[in-house]
């Protein structure tokens, strides 16, 4: 049995995600409008969702529920 290839992110959830979202619009700037340029955009604003998400759940302030 082949042993699994691990990587090792340098880079934290939410730079990445920002990375992605970055790398995505530029993508979509290229393309005339239409669906296939809807599709990378709405893919960009979900990774910064996701971002935004991962650092208000990681974030000092946050209480859990009592």
């Amino acid at each position: 049995m082949p042993e699994r290839r691990r990587i090792i992110n340098s880079d934290t959830l939410e730079e990445g995600l920002a990375a992605e979202a970055k790398r995505l619009r530029k993508e979509a700037e290229k393309l005339k409008p239409g669906s296939e340029r809807e599709a990378l955009l709405r893919l960009a604003r979900q990774a910064e969702t996701g971002s935004h998400m991962s650092q208000w759940l990681s974030s000092p302030g946050l209480q859990p529920p009592r």
